[in-house]
């Protein structure tokens, strides 16, 4: 299995279109935004990394199939837990980019067209 770690999820989300990286709460975390809204975050130790899925039934998927778990201190909406050694590398990209469109997808349209073209899954 392709693993993947912290600089793997940070790489792919510093390309994602205004995303902006910031540590809300101190201690080391990567919160990842869009429009001030989060979308991934990786906890200051560092187990994996939650992130917001699609909808509550991928979300369900993902913990049933044991590739994800409920994520620690996030809402029940669609936020799941994927740990470094539970999905490839390849696909928890393609996870971040939905995640990312997910929430970038609810902004304004103002904020929506300011950030540019979608990125593809």
């Amino acid at each position: 299995m392709a693993a993947f770690d912290r600089q793997t999820v940070n790489d792919h989300c510093a390309t994602l279109p205004g995303a902006e990286q910031t540590d809300p709460w101190g201690g080391g975390h990567d919160c990842w935004k869009v429009g001030d809204k989060m979308f991934a975050l990786i906890g200051s130790v560092g187990a994996g990394v939650s992130l917001k899925c699609a909808d509550d039934a991928t979300a369900a998927m993902l913990i049933d199939t044991g590739r994800a778990e409920r994520a620690p201190y996030l809402p029940r909406g669609g936020w799941v837990l994927v740990r470094w050694d539970r999905m490839e590398a390849d696909e928890v990209r393609e996870r971040l980019t939905v995640a990312y469109l997910t929430v970038r997808r609810k902004l304004t349209k103002r904020v929506q067209k300011e950030l540019g073209p979608e990125p593809t899954v």
